[in-house]
């Protein structure tokens, strides 16, 4: 058991702590946008096909996620089962938020999209400014890590309202949705090797672009045939998603293959 002085540096204490992310791979990718086509269709189940309602929902759903968040923040290191486990209830959370204000409040989605956009460029500014930085590879201090989960939150909430908005607007249909928005992904990934564009800016632009092409990827497959969709429920296709999530992070939990091998500084 290792002693620490009482009054250690921050320095110290940040390399105590391993980088709290994955690796940004291929894994990493898969599993998001399967988190928030989950978001989408499991948020349905419980407030359509259980009957649970929008409020019910959201305490419910709000109450797991703070308990997940409390073990993710208690780590000192990448658990994969708790970290993925908070990105699936924080997807949940974040469509919840949305669907209350447009449903419960009266909120244009228009409005919602610009405020979301607003707060999370905020907590990026803030982020910036107290850390010098918004890498996702160095994620080893409590400061970091609140900014982080608080952007991706942001980043749920503003993917919701920008996908509805998108999908109520245009009127485009689930399938060619989900391919506008994996093009724009493509895209953003293709001027980063290409023309280097910067590293940060390009994931999470991808990052905020997953939240509407899992929610169409999730309609597309849970939807009536009527309306152009595959007509699986909701029920089928968050079964189907969860499962393969659980898959892909047991297998990540025993290979390690998304772990940092880059030892955490403290810059």
């Amino acid at each position: 058991m290792h002693s620490y002085p009482e009054n250690r540096p921050a320095e110290y204490s940040a390399r105590a702590m391993l980088n709290k992310v994955p690796e940004i791979t291929l894994y990493f990718w898969i599993i998001k946008i399967l988190c928030t086509t989950v978001g989408e269709t499991f948020a349905d189940f419980l407030n359509v096909n259980l009957h649970l309602g929008l409020t019910n929902t959201t305490y419910l759903m709000g109450s797991l996620l703070i308990a997940t968040l409390f073990f993710q923040f208690k780590a000192r290191k990448y658990v994969a089962g708790t970290y993925w486990l908070a990105v699936v209830l924080l997807s949940i959370v974040g469509t919840l938020i949305t669907d209350n204000l447009t449903d419960h409040f009266g909120v244009s989605l228009v409005t919602t999209t610009i405020v979301f956009s607003v707060l999370l460029t905020v907590t990026f500014l803030a982020w910036y400014a107290s850390e010098k930085t918004l890498s996702v590879h160095t994620i080893h201090t409590t400061r970091r890590e609140a900014f982080y989960w608080l952007a991706i939150l942001f980043t749920f909430a503003l993917g919701t309202a920008a996908g509805d908005l998108v999908a109520e607007k245009l009127q485009l249909g689930y399938l060619l949705s989900a391919f506008i928005f994996a093009a724009l992904i493509a895209l953003a990934a293709f001027a980063h090797l290409r023309f280097r564009l910067n590293a940060i800016f390009a994931f999470w632009f991808a990052y905020i672009l997953t939240r509407p092409l899992g929610a169409s990827i999730g309609d597309f497959m849970s939807q009536p045939l009527n309306q152009g969709a595959l007509g699986l429920g909701t029920v089928v296709t968050s079964a189907l998603f969860l499962v393969t999530i659980l898959g892909l992070v047991i297998f990540l939990t025993v290979t390690r293959k998304d772990v940092s091998t880059t030892p955490a500084t403290a810059g």
